[in-house]
């Protein structure tokens, strides 16, 4: 039986480490990750009912743009897929596509709801816009704490490739200074090899 080369063995020790290799890196648990996405969740939820007070459809006989309507049916889009886009970081907080993911909607419903509130204050009820900004600012720990988590997610992940990057030169340059396996030159019973 064949036995893998020294790296490979490496690479699939690596791979078993990872929680230990994890919590050395300073990531913090992935309890404490899913605990930070709820109260993510929880600020944004409780932004529901306040949108709900939004009338924007009124707000063009006031002298309003037609845009903001259509922002805020963006907005409440947004927020269906913030929430499902924090689902999936809850149920995978390792994964980086997902925190990049959630943490770049958060980013593009922080403006949206900007420039609503701006609508909010000038067309519909200055009181009204102020409690959006206050339940709003409500999440900003959360938000904060995804925000290094990306940074620290990206650059562990980072030194994972340095680290298999590296194992990977260490396996060929192993394997390249092999020498070569001879061919067999036995050519059955009874005959004899030639020195």
């Amino acid at each position: 039986m064949a036995r893998a080369p020294r790296g490979f063995v490496s690479i699939f020790a690596a791979i078993l480490l990872a929680p230990t290799w994890r919590a050395q890196t300073g990531l913090p648990p992935e309890w404490e990750i899913r605990k930070q996405i709820e109260a993510l969740a929880e600020s944004l939820t409780r932004l529901k009912p306040v949108l709900a007070q939004v009338r924007a459809e009124e707000w063009p006989g006031r002298g309003a743009p037609d845009t903001y309507i259509e922002q805020l049916k963006t907005l409440r889009t947004e927020l269906g897929y913030l929430e499902r886009s924090a689902e999936i970081l809850r149920a995978r907080p390792d994964r980086l596509t997902a925190v990049l993911d959630t943490f770049l909607r958060l980013d593009r419903f922080q403006l949206l709801l900007a420039s609503l509130e701006e609508g909010v204050r000038r067309y519909q009820n200055p009181a009204l816009a102020d409690l959006l900004r206050s339940v709003y600012a409500e999440g900003a720990p959360s938000r904060e704490s995804l925000r290094q988590y990306l940074l620290d997610l990206a650059q562990a992940k980072e030194q994972e490739l340095e680290i298999a990057d590296r194992e990977a030169q260490r396996c060929r340059d192993v394997l390249i200074r092999q020498p070569p396996a001879r061919p067999s030159r036995s050519g059955g019973p009874g005959t004899q090899e030639r020195p």
